[in-house]
């Protein structure tokens, strides 16, 4: 039996009780880009602009379908009936001139918050770049792995609700770390987006020097088939919304892409020695995103009552409360286990974007856990640090792609590839072997290339 708090009615499961693997595939397949979470004003966006409640594939497949057939103005089409912005090829860049403004105005102190941000993200992901590898043997085979960067890369930046410079720094600083000498970010033409100073700041901070007003599918189709004014990607990252996640979908083929991100979610695991007001405030930073996932796994019934009341004091002091309870109450829940054992499994199957282990045996917990796109151990590591500040990137998989996918880091902007290299007594060494494989496959001009070569 489910049952829901008054005031909030955020779900509450008992796993001794209730059905958790129903609840949990019903809650998954919300936020999956299948879910349809789409606002009622961006549904009747789509009706005005197509003349028919289209689902948000086919939305997707027709913006993205014009942009490849008409260019530049598909985009600015689609800017002026989504967006409410009438831009021209001359206003869809932002021009370098207003980036060096809005860094003037900039804070000093965000800056400085800005270039230590920037110094985390480069030292951690410098670190954790792949180097080139080389085998030889003796008879005179070199083999080497390549890793050579991306030339061109497209970062997404949202831009609806609220301004997100963290994501340029989380997206961008990761390819330059890389190498990657050409980013392209794109971001609504609207006041959170890239007419924001503090995200045109942060670019300029960075030396980005490519910013053009363009958000949803229409901006994902710009990147992967390219544009008058705006030359084609070799891959698109950064999150989005739903639209964004499905185009990114359309066009991975003709570029690369990160992931078909959903909404944030994170899953924290609290025992007696977690505070309830700070897992209270690690659930409505999730749900504060409107739509995100909030879960807390806990064996303490006492644990879990605690938490409901935090969340109901604090809810009431957000400055996005309305949104935050609609979230909690779509897409949170509270769960009791039997055990901390059982609370594992449980997250395994998850495989949250975010995981929060605030147990006082956190390093424990987590070597019996798997499948998270990242872990955060203690109570006095939120979520928000590794959103903001840490050094990984915050754009990680979302809607249970954990069991297989990563976060995004450098390595995601690095080509893989093999270098080979025989010397005329190598290629006599491994002649037979080519020349038995070449015959039993019949591949005869496979053979003679190898024949000639042996004289």
């Amino acid at each position: 039996m489910m049952t829901g708090n008054q005031s909030l009615r955020i779900s509450r499961i008992d796993t001794s009780q209730d059905n958790v693997q129903q609840a949990l595939d019903a809650l998954r397949d919300k936020l999956s880009p299948r879910g349809d979470v789409v606002s009622e004003r961006g549904r009747q966006k789509t009706i005005d602009v197509f003349g028919e409640p289209l689902p948000p594939q086919q939305v997707v497949q027709r913006i993205c379908g014009d942009v490849r057939r008409e260019g530049l103005a598909a985009v600015l089409r689609y800017t002026a009936q989504l967006d409410d912005a009438q831009l021209s090829a001359q206003t869809l860049r932002v021009s370098p001139d207003e980036m060096a403004a809005a860094h003037r105005r900039a804070a000093p102190e965000l800056l400085e918050t800005v270039r230590r941000i920037r110094d985390n993200i480069m030292e951690f992901q410098t670190a954790i770049l792949h180097q080139d590898v080389q085998v030889t043997r003796s008879h005179g085979v070199t083999l080497r792995q390549r890793y050579v960067p991306l030339q061109r890369v497209g970062v997404c930046v949202p831009g609806g609700a609220a301004a997100y410079p963290s994501t340029v720094l989380m997206a961008a600083v990761p390819a330059m770390a890389a190498g990657v000498r050409q980013i392209a970010v794109v971001a609504p033409p609207t006041a959170y987006g890239a007419n924001h100073p503090d995200v045109l700041a942060t670019c300029h901070e960075l030396g980005i020097q490519e910013v053009y007003r363009i958000g949803g599918a229409q901006a994902v189709a710009a990147l992967a088939y390219g544009i008058q004014g705006l030359k084609p990607v070799d891959k698109i990252v950064g999150p989005g919304n739903l639209f964004v996640a499905l185009a990114k979908q359309h066009v991975y083929g003709q570029v690369d892409i990160d992931s078909i991100a959903g909404p944030s979610e994170v899953v924290v695991i609290a025992d007696q020695s977690t505070r309830p007001d700070f897992t209270a405030a690690d659930l409505l930073a999730q749900a504060e995103h409107s739509p995100g996932a909030s879960i807390l796994i806990t064996w303490s019934r006492e644990v879990l009552e605690a938490t409901a009341a935090e969340l109901e004091r604090q809810v009431a002091q957000l400055s996005r409360s309305e949104l935050t309870v609609q979230s909690l109450q779509e897409f949170g829940c509270l769960i009791l286990v039997r055990d901390a054992e059982e609370a594992c499994r449980l997250t395994d199957q998850i495989a949250p974007e975010h995981l929060h282990i605030a147990t006082d045996n956190a390093e424990e917990l987590l070597e019996k856990i798997h499948h998270a796109g990242a872990s955060f151990l203690g109570n006095f590591t939120p979520v928000s640090l590794g959103d903001y500040v840490a050094g990984p990137s915050h754009v990680l998989p979302t809607g249970g792609t954990a069991r297989w996918a990563s976060g995004l880091s450098a390595n995601d902007f690095l080509r893989a590839h093999s270098v080979i290299a025989y010397t005329a007594e190598a290629l006599r060494h491994d002649a037979a072997d080519v020349q038995r494989l070449a015959d039993i496959e019949g591949l005869t001009a496979h053979r003679a290339s190898v024949d000639v070569r042996l004289g």
